[in-house]
């Protein structure tokens, strides 16, 4: 039973696939590390389309959001000729930034990969931090069912 002080949030994922390119791979035949940096991106990507958050719709609020940390923990190597999924889930907070946890699976067997993290803060277009969420994000929030 729900009592006044819960909340009910929307959870929201997204789910990217990516075929593994014979360049993203190193001498050891394993994917270099840095490129699952890259598969972040992607998922944010893939994210941002599905949830109309992409970097052109942040943008035309006169707000830019650059990453300040990120994280990954390898688990198993991915190697050339696999297909990765890449799982972007938002992960809600009151601060003023977007966060994203993300898990890459092996497709042919959903093993996973590696995970991680990432922090992007919203910035003026002069580069000054903002320090309380801007109203489209805010709004944006609203729209999809998150609360705090």
């Amino acid at each position: 039973m729900e009592t006044s002080n819960q909340h009910l949030t929307m959870e929201l994922v997204d789910r990217t696939e990516i075929k593994v390119r014979f360049g993203e791979v190193d001498s050891m035949r394993i994917v270099w590390h840095g490129n699952y940096l890259k598969y972040f991106e992607d998922g944010r990507e893939s994210f941002g389309a599905k949830y109309a958050l992409g970097y052109l719709d942040v943008y035309k609020h006169n707000v830019m959001i650059p990453l300040v940390k990120v994280s990954c923990d390898f688990k198993r190597p991915l190697v050339y000729g696999d297909t990765a999924i890449v799982e972007t889930r938002f992960v809600n907070t009151e601060a003023a930034k977007i966060v994203f946890e993300y898990t890459v699976y092996r497709k042919s067997d959903m093993e996973v990969m590696a995970c991680g993290s990432s922090v992007q803060v919203f910035l003026t277009p002069e580069a000054e931090l903002l320090l309380v969420p801007p109203d489209f994000f805010t709004g944006w929030k609203k729209h999809w069912g998150i609360t705090s």
